[in-house]
């Protein structure tokens, strides 16, 4: 244009949509006898005299209340992680309770919000290759090639993989220089592969993270892990994952007071005639991956 135009053009690098999600309700209730309350702190003792030798072993029994809350972290965990939306085209729910016709929402977790979208890379054998490839494939779509930070969230296996692999990789390259004796110290230092939590390549943070939850979804005979780009925004407090609920309502407990109570032995006003007693847990809650463009899936054949 010459001097003084009258317009001018911007493309932009980027494109905007927008997701729907919807917050999914979670719960998880524990009953019990007023009987077991009463009994729940006791010890339990078992003698072994298998050898001939008097031994004795203590047991006791686990809290309800903690096994309580371990349940309900660990199903909202897998409902953020692997759950899948049953909202159709026009914003109704395909499940709803049989008996009054409640409507049941249930909102997409992290993997089948980035399935829709992200790289996908199936290998037979992991190597230093392979995670090569993918960071060059998260690179295509971060800002910037250097300085970002990528996450594998991964199972058991490919965790037991990443160690054969980084274990190769540093011993190729001798990364270690002080690997038996260190004259700092003045003595002899550990050996063993630790630290592959987080390395470095081609200045890029990646960090490995093994969770239980994708072993038991996906087992551990072969390896999965889910790449995701942390980097986020820099001109914004926005985080690239994000989980939403209503306010004061992410996780809420409640209880409803049998004969006996709570501890099976307390006096006063009951709800119920039974003796015996519930605890419960529930919440609402939903998750967002903001950018799942930025993301990648790898999975062993």
């Amino acid at each position: 244009m010459p001097e003084l135009h009258d317009e001018g053009h911007v493309k932009w690098q980027s494109n905007v949509e927008r997701h729907r999600g919807y917050l999914s309700t979670h719960r998880n209730d524990a009953s019990y006898s007023a009987l077991y309350a009463a009994y729940e702190d006791r010890f339990i003792k078992i003698a072994d005299d298998k050898d001939g030798n008097k031994k004795e072993t203590i047991y006791r029994l686990d809290k309800l209340e903690k096994n309580l809350l371990e349940n309900f972290l660990t199903a909202r965990n897998q409902a953020l992680m692997f759950g899948k939306s049953n909202i159709d085209a026009n914003g109704k729910p395909t499940i709803v309770n049989p008996e009054d016709n409640r409507p049941i929402y249930m909102s997409d977790g992290m993997i089948p919000q980035c399935e829709a979208f992200c790289n996908k890379y199936v290998y037979n054998k992991l190597n230093i290759t392979t995670l090569q490839t993918v960071i060059g494939m998260l690179n295509e779509k971060a800002d910037n090639e250097t300085g970002n930070h990528y996450l594998f969230v991964c199972n058991t296996k490919f965790w037991q993989d990443i160690y054969r692999v980084l274990g190769d990789y540093l011993a190729q390259f001798h990364t270690d220089g002080n690997y038996l004796w260190s004259m700092k110290a003045n003595g002899y230092v550990s050996v063993g592969a630790e630290g592959f939590d987080t390395f470095k390549y081609a200045g890029n943070s990646i960090t490995f993270k093994v969770d239980r939850a994708m072993t038991l979804e996906y087992g551990n005979a072969k390896g999965y892990a889910l790449a995701i780009d942390l980097t986020g925004n820099a001109t914004s407090a926005q985080p690239p994952v994000a989980m939403f609920s209503l306010k004061g309502a992410d996780m809420v407990t409640n209880k409803y007071v049998g004969v006996g109570g709570l501890d099976g032995v307390s006096s006063g006003e009951v709800a119920s005639p039974v003796a015996g007693s519930k605890r419960i847990v529930w919440g609402y809650s939903s998750i967002a991956v903001f950018n799942p463009y930025k993301s990648a899936i790898l999975r062993e054949v």
